[in-house]
């Protein structure tokens, strides 16, 4: 494939409607990442219980018009805005995950909101792609859109990271590391641009 054939990806608000695709990408997606497994580690509930907190995070989301995909859920960006209220992760998920899975919820959730800067900013909480997809740069091209709202708004950007290969990434897209914590046994690497 020439530069040429290549074209940007279609960026869309996601909807209700997406909702199962981009549950599906995201559980498929982060099936191996540091944070996930420290807090659902076992293989056979891995996939209930991702998909109830990804829930969680996508609907509280949906209807603030700040996920952005490309095809319909396949890759996705889950942003925060400046208004946004700050509610726990496992909040309303009582019913889906025991008590020692939410308490871990938890935990991480409080750590990583202790470890915020002041002040507004757009946060992206979830960046994600689909396996199947990997590869086509559909994270970068969210990213970059989420970039894009923060800088017209004049506000940086916050993301958090447990994974160290991702700090690197982040860091050739422009993030600097503001902060370093702990979360319980995983450290967390709090980026602004």
């Amino acid at each position: 494939m020439t530069t040429s054939e290549i074209t940007a990806p279609e960026i869309t608000v996601a909807t209700p409607a997406d909702r199962a695709r981009a549950l599906e990408s995201l559980v498929a997606a982060f099936a191996a990442d540091h944070v996930l497994r420290h807090l659902f580690p076992d293989d056979t509930s891995y996939p209930r219980y991702a998909a109830a907190f990804f829930g969680r995070l996508f609907d509280r989301r949906v209807g603030r018009g700040t996920i952005w995909t490309i095809e319909r859920g396949a890759s996705l960006a889950l942003w925060d805005d400046p208004a946004a209220p700050h509610e726990p992760a496992a909040g309303s998920l009582a019913d889906e995950l025991p008590a020692d899975v939410r308490a871990r919820v938890d935990a991480y959730d409080d750590a990583v909101h202790a470890a915020l800067p002041p002040g507004p900013f757009w946060y992206l909480g979830v960046l994600g792609t689909h396996p199947a997809h990997a590869g086509r740069r559909w994270g970068h091209a969210l990213m970059a859109h989420g970039l894009r709202r923060a800088a017209a708004d004049g506000l940086p950007a916050v993301l958090e990271t447990s994974n160290p290969a991702n700090v690197e990434v982040y860091r050739r897209a422009g993030w600097e590391v503001a902060r370093e914590v702990s979360a319980g046994p995983l450290p967390v690497w709090i980026m602004r641009r």
